[in-house]
């Protein structure tokens, strides 16, 4: 069984060449990759790399580099390493049942290991229900005459064989679209699990999918596809599916080592979390709850608050930053950009939410004197602004299933 490396890091964390196994044809590797997404992913130095707020895994050849949360760069202890499972869980990007601490711990598996369980589940249980089958053109010789007779390749191709038609014609079988996306998919999966305690479950899966004809998927062919009542019990198969080929890079290598690499960008994953977790906090209440509203405040540009909550007649706006705050103060453009988010929603009150333990300070006005035109009347707005913090943590470090009633009480509804 082929011995595979394993290093943990942390978003914004340094690592060299050198360190637990890492080289340079892997920096090489991850370098390139970082080019290919517009440098979003890491920071290159001298020798190495400095990661950014993207989390999760990458696998070059033999090596695996955890990429884990935490909050708070300072933090020196490992109480984050765990919260991404259970964050990708909450927000619907791993199916509930999977994403125990007690099944990852039992089996020790890495994130891509995770997502590849999933998806040899979600394609054996398609096997076991029954593939679907789909209407597609083909051309080919046949014994006898259906469909479209193709003159030029018949006279080519039959000169000789005269009881044998050249046509295009309509088969009804499983050689389509979505097969060929799975199919895709579970190529990548034997490359990377070669050696591993899933390649057994691969070859198993593998030898029961029938044989369709291999394509180059692309993004585009991927999100054309429409899914209609016959084929719904695709959808998650699919999504898997999409993950594991669009993030596969053939072409992106050090020698002959392939590469494969599943981030998620922190700040987004933790507005999600934070929006989710309101929005079942909130269910059979009067207050409302929504994300990424838009108004536009300059020609095409637009103003975009993360979440937005009403009550009544007040609104409130949550800003979220998957970051500590420099001393515990909130920086001025963040300030500013609350302020102007109030004034466009008429917001009475607005919080920067922070992850981690941490005393939030109250909510203190802003110094300047706002009006609104209400009829004939100008009413004097207070528009007041805080940082809050919100612990994804218990006492004991484990993770909390349920955070939305501790954000509500930041609000001071």
């Amino acid at each position: 069984m082929r011995k595979l490396t394993t290093i943990a890091v942390f978003e914004h964390q340094r690592l060299y060449v050198g360190e637990g196994g890492f080289k340079q044809q892997h920096l090489n590797a991850l370098l390139k990759l970082n080019d290919y997404h517009e440098g979003n992913y890491f920071e290159p130095i001298a020798r190495g790399i400095k990661f950014n707020q993207y989390v999760g895994v990458i696998q070059v050849g033999g090596l695996i580099i955890e990429i884990n949360p935490k909050a708070d760069k300072g933090d020196t202890d490992y109480k984050w390493k765990g919260v991404l499972l259970q964050m990708l869980k909450a927000c619907g990007k791993i199916k509930p049942q999977s994403a125990g601490s007690a099944h990852v711990k039992k089996q020790n598996l890495n994130l891509l290991e995770v997502y590849f369980e999933l998806y040899l589940a979600e394609v054996n249980n398609l096997i076991r229900k029954g593939l679907v089958k789909k209407y597609r053109k083909q051309t080919s010789n046949t014994k006898a005459l259906k469909g479209k007779l193709e003159f030029a390749g018949h006279l080519q191709k039959n000169s000789i064989h005269k009881e044998r038609f050249y046509t295009n014609h309509q088969v009804y079988d499983i050689d389509h679209i979505l097969h060929q996306v799975l199919f895709k998919a579970l190529g990548v999966v034997a490359q990377f699990t070669y050696g591993s305690a899933l390649q057994d479950t691969c070859k198993r899966v593998l030898l029961s999918f029938p044989l369709v004809s291999q394509q180059n998927i692309t993004k585009t062919q991927i999100s054309s596809i429409k899914l209609n009542r016959k084929t719904e019990g695709y959808a998650y198969a699919l999504e898997l599916a999409r993950l594991i080929i669009l993030n596969y890079s053939p072409d992106i290598t050090s020698g002959k080592e392939k590469m494969l690499s599943l981030l998620f960008d922190m700040n987004q994953l933790w507005e999600v979390y934070v929006l989710k977790q309101l929005q079942k906090a909130c269910e059979g209440t009067d207050i409302l709850v929504s994300g990424q509203e838009s108004k536009y405040f300059w020609g095409p540009n637009t103003l975009r608050p993360d979440i937005v909550l009403r009550k009544g007649t007040e609104t409130y706006i949550i800003d979220t930053k998957w970051k500590r705050p420099k001393n515990n103060n909130a920086s001025v453009s963040d300030l500013r950009q609350m302020y102007t988010y109030c004034r466009f929603w008429d917001a009475k009150k607005a919080v920067l939410l922070y992850p981690g333990d941490c005393e939030g300070n109250t909510f203190k006005p802003y110094q300047t004197d706002d009006y609104s035109n209400d009829g004939n009347n100008l009413q004097t707005i207070a528009h007041e602004c805080k940082m809050g913090f919100v612990s994804v943590l218990d006492t004991e470090n484990n993770f909390k299933a349920h955070i939305g009633k501790d954000i509500i009480r930041l609000l001071d509804f």
